[in-house]
C-alpha cells in the first residue's frame, strides 16, 4: 500500500509538472509542448523479452536497467553491488572484482574478464579496464582479452571515448589522446594555475575537439580542436578563467549534434558555443543532480538538488548563436522552465525529442515537439 501511495503521489507531481511546462511557462518565440508517452514502475521486477532497439539505461534507487520506447523493461534488477551501464552494455562488480562479466543488453553475450585487477569502464561500445590504481588503462576485446595496456605518469581523473579515441586526464594535468590501437598521438601538459590537474575532459563524437575543465587556484575551461593533416595534432583555441573552482570531478560534455560545450562553475553551467566562439554562464540553485546528455534542437535539461528530497527541473533554451554572451541575452533568460518536485533518487535520459524521467519508484515518458 506505502509503494502504491508512493507511485500515486509522484504522478500526481508530474502531471503538476505537465501543466506547469504547458501553462505557466514564461511565453517564448517557438510554443513548446510536451506529451505524455507513459508511466511504469521500476518496483515491478517484470522484464519483456520483446522490445524496440531504441533503449534507455537506468538506475533509479536500488534499481537499475533498460526502458524500450513503450515503457516495456528490457532489463530491471535489484542494485547488489555497483553498476555500470552504457547503451548497450552494462555490468554489476564489487570491490575488488575476481572477474568481471560484460552483459550485451540485445543478446545474451557475455565476455568473461578473468582478474581484471581494475575496475570497467564502458565507452563508445568499447570496454576498458581502469587499474587498481587509476594509474593504467587496458582495452578489452569480445574475447575477454587484453588489446592494449597503458601506464600513466599519474592517477587518472577523467576519461571520454569517441570516433574510436580515447582522451584522458590525469592529476599532473596531462591530458593524453590514444587510437583505436592503444598509440597515444597527442599530450599536452596543460599548466597555467597553482595546482595542476585535470578534473574534467569530453571528445566530441566526431574526435575533432576536446573540452577540458582543469587547474586549482586558478580554474580554467578549455577548448582544443585538431589541425594539420595529422590527426593527432591538437591545440588550444578557447580559454577562460573560471572564478573559483571545484576540488573535485566536474561535468563537462559536448551536446547538441557537438555544437556546443557543457561545463560546470561555481553556482551553475557555462555553456560553449562552436560556432560564435563564445560563452554564456546560467546560474542554478543547489547541486547538480541529473542532467541532459544530448541537448538536441536547442533545449537543455537539468534536474538540481537543494536537499534530500527537494529537486528542480529546469529547462534551458539557448539563445541564437549571434547573440550568445551578448547583453541582449541575460543568462536567466535561457532559463524557461523551473518545476519543484520531491523525491529521494532521480534519473533524467533523453534521445532526441523524447524524454524520460525518473523519481521514487517511477519513470515517466513524454515527448517534446515544437508548435
Amino acid at each position: 500500500m506505502a509503494q502504491k501511495k508512493k507511485r500515486v503521489k509522484f504522478i500526481i507531481i508530474f502531471l503538476v509538472f505537465v501543466v506547469y511546462f504547458l501553462i505557466a511557462a514564461r511565453p517564448i518565440p517557438r510554443e513548446t509542448v510536451l506529451t505524455l508517452n507513459w508511466i511504469s514502475s521500476a518496483s515491478s521486477s517484470s522484464e519483456s523479452g520483446n522490445f524496440s532497439n531504441n533503449l534507455t539505461p537506468f538506475t533509479l534507487g536500488s534499481r537499475f536497467g533498460y526502458v524500450d520506447s513503450t515503457g516495456q523493461f528490457v532489463i530491471n534488477r535489484v542494485k547488489i553491488n555497483d553498476i555500470y551501464l552504457s547503451q548497450n552494455m552494462w555490468t554489476e562488480y564489487n570491490a575488488e572484482p575476481v572477474n568481471l562479466i560484460i552483459n550485451n543488453v540485445f543478446n545474451d553475450f557475455e565476455i568473461n574478464i578473468e582478474n581484471p585487477q581494475g575496475y570497467p569502464v564502458l565507452l563508445d561500445n568499447r570496454i576498458f579496464i581502469l587499474g587498481s590504481e587509476q594509474n593504467s588503462l587496458s582495452e578489452i576485446d569480445n574475447n575477454g582479452n587484453i588489446k592494449w595496456t597503458y601506464e600513466f605518469g599519474a592517477p587518472l581523473t577523467s576519461i571520454d571515448a569517441a570516433a574510436g579515441l580515447v582522451v584522458t586526464g590525469s592529476l599532473d594535468g596531462m591530458i593524453e589522446v590514444f587510437n583505436s590501437e592503444g598509440e597515444r598521438i597527442f599530450n599536452e601538459s596543460i599548466g597555467g594555475s597553482r595546482y595542476s590537474v585535470i578534473l574534467g575532459c569530453a571528445i566530441s563524437r566526431n574526435g575533432s575537439r576536446i573540452a577540458v575543465i582543469c587547474g586549482i587556484d586558478q580554474q580554467r575551461f578549455l577548448l582544443l580542436e585538431r589541425f594539420g593533416a595529422s590527426s593527432g595534432e591538437y591545440r588550444i583555441v578557447y580559454h577562460e578563467f573560471l572564478e573559483s573552482g571545484f576540488r573535485r570531478p566536474v561535468r563537462v560534455l559536448f551536446i547538441d549534434d557537438d555544437q556546443r560545450v557543457i561545463f560546470e562553475r561555481e553556482g551553475g553551467i557555462g555553456c560553449y558555443s562552436i560556432r560564435s566562439r563564445r560563452t554564456i554562464n546560467i546560474p542554478l540553485d543547489g547541486e547538480i543532480a541529473a542532467i541532459d546528455e544530448s541537448g538536441g534542437n536547442g533545449y537543455f535539461f537539468i534536474v538540481t538538488s537543494n536537499s534530500f528530497l527537494q529537486k528542480n527541473i529546469i529547462g534551458i533554451r539557448f539563445p541564437p548563436d549571434r547573440l550568445f554572451g551578448s547583453s541582449r541575452t541575460a543568462a536567466a533568460d535561457s532559463i524557461f522552465l523551473k518545476a519543484p518536485f520531491k523525491s529521494s533518487d532521480v534519473f533524467f535520459g533523453r534521445t532526441d525529442s523524447t524524454i524520460v524521467m525518473g523519481g521514487g519508484t517511477v519513470l515517466i515518458s513524454f515527448d517534446m515537439e515544437d508548435k
